[in-house]
């Protein structure tokens, strides 16, 4: 945590209310986002109870287990999503505009420009908490190899046929969010405590209705009361007046409310299915029906208040301003939800169970680039974060007191003016360390040359951006009076070292991908077991 992320939080338990960690919004928000509220079963990874689901804040579609052990009402549970799900994503993969990508001609060898279709927009997927996200990419895992009646119809529990291909999605979707700055899937409290700082630590910020809480608390309540209450107070019948954030349940709720509604939809359908006559079977039919009418009740009991929280966190994000970097980061999203589209519609297999080596290392490699690269792009669109870096000594803002041209060496002389600067930071520079500052959206290097008054007058010697010529174009030097902000850390990030084809896995990483493996030197035999 930086200092003044610290200074923050403390501020907030000072004041009684969260203090806000960055002036835009650095996080995409969709105009029509489909928010998803789950509620999974205690104890069974990956078994939904219910859910609440749709683009419409006022009209939300709610999905019911009511037997959650049931294969076939689990099966019912994930088609009733896909129903949802996939036209919305479907709504998106439609509209198209022309875009230029850089690829490899694959007989020069060269990289070369081609004009390939690019999704106009994408969709995003709200859960309340990152225990939803977890849930989202645990679901595509368990649904994406499905085999339906029409794939093969010997298996034992063919799925819907449009549960594998939910499946695909939600696992590109969870994929996705481990990518630093996408927001194709979002985490409704990841978001809030990224813009604002509570008085209460980052675990206690992932129950929603506590970290809003902090950030508009009741009349009369300050942060902490307020969080206080959302946590801990219960009703008449003991249950939680504000249920957690989804997916997981409260034991109170478990015990005393679902486990018994449960039972009696259990020997309901029991009774159903010993019905000798029509009108004996008319009466359980009816039992059944008010029984699991009384599930759904409950799962929406549990899942409307957090529904409500998600649209108010929402309401709240929109009325911050975009950051400058955000779009592009959202151009990214675009592009990545393009190539999945394409994938599918050209009828590749499934995301696999385990990635490759090749694989796996480029997605690390693109997850640690886009952190940097995420970083320094808040840093530039918000003097808040700034001020962090600043903090911390990788950045630095002051006025230009100075300016004296001078030239390289050699036989054609470029501009290298130097240019000091009065700060009252304190970066961390070493002799001939290399600073950044944005220039027209692009970033302009430059050196440092030394220091006066004991760090007081940072010299710098300016060394691109001044165009070709032998005087540095207007404007792309500072001037005496100018404010100007520094940084230590690239604006962009440069690309590692290129990895092989999968296909050229080394021996030392396991071999191309789907090699035989080859027998172990030394079996196992019967006079090694004991």
């Amino acid at each position: 945590m930086s200092l003044i992320s610290t200074l923050a939080r403390l501020e907030a338990v000072s004041t009684g209310r969260a203090q806000p960690a960055a002036t835009v919004r650095h996080r995409h928000l969709s105009d029509r986002p489909l928010v998803f509220v789950p509620l999974t079963t205690a104890g069974e990874a990956g078994a939904p109870l219910g859910a609440l689901v749709g683009t419409d804040r006022d009209a939300p579609r709610l999905l019911v287990v009511p037997q959650p052990r049931d294969r076939d009402l689990r099966f019912a549970f994930l088609a009733e999503l896909a129903d949802v799900v996939l036209p919305y994503v479907d709504a998106y993969a439609e509209a198209v505009e022309a875009a230029e990508r850089t690829e490899t001609d694959p007989e020069t060898g060269k990289r070369v420009k081609v004009e390939v279709d690019l999704c106009a927009d994408a969709p995003q997927l709200i859960v309340p908490s990152r225990g939803g996200i977890e849930l989202v990419r645990l679901l595509g895992r368990s649904m994406r190899f499905r085999r339906t009646a029409e794939q093969d119809p010997e298996a034992p529990y063919p799925a819907p046929p449009r549960v594998p291909l939910l499946g695909r999605w939600l696992t590109h979707f969870g994929e996705r969010a481990r990518v630093p700055g996408s927001s194709l899937l979002l985490a409704m409290t990841d978001v809030l405590g990224r813009h604002w700082a509570t008085g209460q630590s980052t675990l206690e910020d992932q129950h929603l209705g506590a970290l809003l809480a902090w950030i508009d608390p009741p009349e009369g309540l300050t942060g902490a009361e307020a969080a206080l209450r959302a946590e801990l107070e219960r009703d008449a019948q003991g249950q939680l007046t504000c249920p957690p954030a989804g997916p997981a349940t409260d034991p109170a709720f478990d015990n005393k409310l679902l486990a018994p509604a449960i039972e009696r939809y259990d020997r309901a359908r029991t009774a159903l299915a010993a019905a000798e006559d029509g009108l004996e079977a008319d009466d359980r039919l009816g039992a059944l029906t008010a029984a699991e009418q009384e599930i759904r009740d409950l799962v929406l009991s549990r899942t409307l208040p957090t529904w409500q929280k998600v649209w108010q966190g929402l309401d709240l994000l929109r009325e911050l301003p975009e950051g400058a970097h955000v779009e592009e980061r959202w151009t990214r999203d675009r592009w990545s939800f393009t190539g999945h589209r394409d994938r599918v519609l050209a009828g590749e297999p499934p995301q696999p169970r385990r990635d490759d080596a090749v694989t796996a290392a480029n997605k690390l490699a693109t997850r640690e680039r886009e952190q940097a690269r995420l970083e320094a792009q808040e840093a530039l669109d918000d003097p808040l974060v700034m001020a962090g870096r600043r903090l911390s000594g990788e950045a630095f803002a002051g006025e230009v007191t100075d300016v004296v041209m001078a030239y390289s060496e050699g036989k054609r002389p470029s501009p290298r003016p130097l240019v000091t600067v009065r700060t009252d930071d304190r970066p961390h520079l070493g002799e001939r360390t290399k600073v950044y500052r944005s220039l027209g959206g692009k970033p302009q290097s430059a050196e440092f040359a030394g220091a006066e008054e004991d760090g007081a007058y940072v010299v710098l010697r300016v060394l691109d951006k001044m165009g070709r010529g032998k005087e540095p174009e207007p404007g792309s030097v500072p001037e005496k009076g100018d404010r100007v902000c520094f940084t230590l850390f690239e604006h962009e990030q440069r690309g590692g070292a290129k990895l092989p084809d999968p296909e050229e896995t080394p021996w030392t990483h396991g071999g191309p991908p789907g090699e035989a493996t080859l027998e172990a030197a030394d079996p196992v035999t019967a006079e090694d077991v004991l």
